[in-house]
């Protein structure tokens, strides 16, 4: 069944303030208030987190990942508990990526052609060929509230042609994406690519655009370009993509990446991140970095960090962090991760009260005094 048609009240622009944006995004499991962090749970968990954490935080939409779930659990469990949010207890907004970025980091167990991506899992080597046909009826299986076409991640670098190759492939899959989407209550998400080439990235945009998606994204970031590169394909990509529909840009990243991708115009973004970071002892905080390996908080009594309300820092010590993580002990690292999500999600709510309040630019200013000491 094609689905063509987007939906014009899926995204409400409440207020600007410069190219920062205040939005308002209605998906079939709830409301997402925007500029926006989604957690990341590639395989339908958090690390470390359970939803009620998630819910206690606030956290308003999470991810999963599809190459990820269609391996392990798999469709004939997902199916069986009618969809992934029934499944792990979570009953607000998922976003689940088509799996495209883990496919091209499996390096030689894949290979991409037109049919789509044949690759071998990488849990015991079997054989699957990824379409975009499949991209969708597994998210739709998920039950994503907002799904990704199925994409081809370029590598970096790249010349020219091998970029505009890959864009264009792309393009083609994201049409076949759309004409097989099925659920008219899921949103669907296009994909700009184009490497660092911004008139491929135009171009790439422009066409999803004669498509028509529900929101758009800006993916193949992150992938070891510089700061410059990164803010200048995002600023490229916001000049073209349409004011009234959301903006996601893909696998970034760190708390000042999200506050300057907000200055060009980007609503939703996505890390692994905070979790991955907690997991090995650095801490963002309302007064920078923190390593709480370091041998000056083995006395430090103070909380993590003074400026946050989460569980981790009204109950315990930089001194006991410390010992836990020194230790080995689970504990230290679930609560280094709630401390880290807490903090995300915190900063995107301060973004979203100062474009509100039309103080955005004092809040940029901050954040890069603090990240770029």
């Amino acid at each position: 069944m094609t689905q063509t048609a987007s939906n014009p009240k899926n995204f409400e622009l409440l207020k600007t303030d410069g190219r920062a944006r205040r939005g308002r995004l209605r998906l079939k499991h709830g409301v997402v208030e925007t500029p926006i962090f989604m957690p990341v749970g590639t395989v339908g968990s958090v690390k470390t987190l359970t939803p009620l954490d998630l819910t206690d935080l606030n956290a308003q939409i999470i991810l999963g990942n599809t190459y990820h779930l269609f391996l392990r659990p798999g469709l004939e469990v997902l199916e069986h508990y009618n969809g992934l949010h029934n499944f792990i207890k979570w009953d607000r907004p998922i976003l689940t990526d088509s799996g495209g970025f883990q496919i091209f980091s499996l390096g030689k167990l894949n290979k991409l052609v037109e049919e789509g991506a044949h690759f071998s899992s990488h849990l015991d080597g079997t054989k699957f060929v990824l379409t975009p046909e499949l991209a969708v009826k597994i998210q739709e299986t998920i039950g994503s509230d907002i799904h990704m076409v199925l994409d081809e991640c370029t590598s970096f670098p790249c010349d020219e042609e091998t970029a505009r190759r890959s864009m264009e492939r792309s393009m083609r899959w994201a049409k076949r994406c759309r004409d097989a989407k099925s659920k008219a209550d899921l949103c669907q998400f296009g994909i700009v690519q184009g490497s660092m080439f911004p008139a491929l990235r135009e171009q790439s945009a422009k066409a999803l655009m004669a498509i028509g998606f529900e929101g758009y994204a800006i993916g193949g970031l992150s992938v070891g370009e510089s700061k410059e590169h990164l803010h200048l394909i995002t600023e490229v990509c916001c000049g073209v993509l349409p004011e009234d529909q959301p903006r996601y840009l893909m696998g970034v990243g760190t708390p000042l990446d999200i506050i300057e991708g907000v200055s060009r115009g980007i609503d939703m973004f996505d890390c692994v991140m905070p979790t991955r970071n907690g997991r090995n002892g650095t801490l963002f905080t309302s007064e920078g970095r923190v390593n709480i390996k370091n041998l000056r908080y083995r006395l430090d009594e103070s909380p993590l960090d003074p400026d946050c309300s989460c569980y981790t820092c009204k109950t315990f010590s930089r001194g006991y962090l410390r010992h836990l993580f020194l230790a080995g002990e689970i504990t230290g690292l679930r609560l280094l991760s709630l401390h880290n999500i807490a903090y995300y999600l915190k900063l995107t709510t301060d973004i979203r009260s100062a474009i509100e309040t039309g103080n955005f630019s004092t809040l940029l200013d901050h954040h890069r005094g603090l990240w770029n000491k």
